[in-house]
C-alpha cells in the first residue's frame, strides 16, 4: 500500500483544515488507518485511528472533540477533519496503515510522506 497525504497548510488559530490520505492498492479496506503528528524536536505522536470498516475511531485527548477521522473504502481514502485548530497542533501529519487499529507507531507497516500543518496565533 502506498499512501499520499494532502491538505496541509497555514491556518489561523480557530480555523479548520481537512487532511486527506490517498491509498493505492486493492486491499485498502483490510487496513486500519491512523494519523500521527510530529512537531520539530518531538516524538511522533498518535492523533487518531479508524478501524477497517470505519465503524470505530479513537482520538488522542489533545484533539478529542476537535478532530474527526473518517474513511471511504470505495475511494481508498481516509480523512482527518481538524477544527478549532490551536498553535500546538502545528506539526507534520502522517497517515499510516496496519492490520489493527492501535495507538502504537510500531504496529503500522505503511506510511505516507507527511503533510505540514502550521497554525498561527
Amino acid at each position: 500500500v502506498q499512501l499520499v497525504e494532502s491538505g496541509g497548510g497555514l491556518v489561523q488559530a480557530g480555523g479548520s483544515l481537512r487532511l486527506s490520505c490517498a491509498a493505492s492498492g486493492r486491499t485498502f479496506s483490510s487496513y486500519a488507518m491512523v494519523w500521527f503528528h510530529q512537531a520539530p524536536g518531538k516524538e511522533r505522536e498518535f492523533v487518531a485511528h479508524i478501524t477497517r470498516s470505519g465503524s470505530n475511531t479513537r482520538y488522542a485527548d489533545s484533539v478529542k472533540g476537535r478532530f474527526t477521522s473518517s474513511r471511504d473504502n470505495a475511494k481508498n481514502m481516509v480523512y482527518l477533519q481538524m477544527n478549532s485548530l490551536k498553535p500546538e497542533d502545528t506539526a507534520v501529519y502522517y497517515c499510516a496503515g496496519g492490520p489493527i487499529a492501535t495507538m502504537r507507531r510500531t504496529d503500522y507497516n505503511y506510511w505516507g510522506q507527511g503533510t505540514q500543518v502550521t497554525v498561527s496565533s
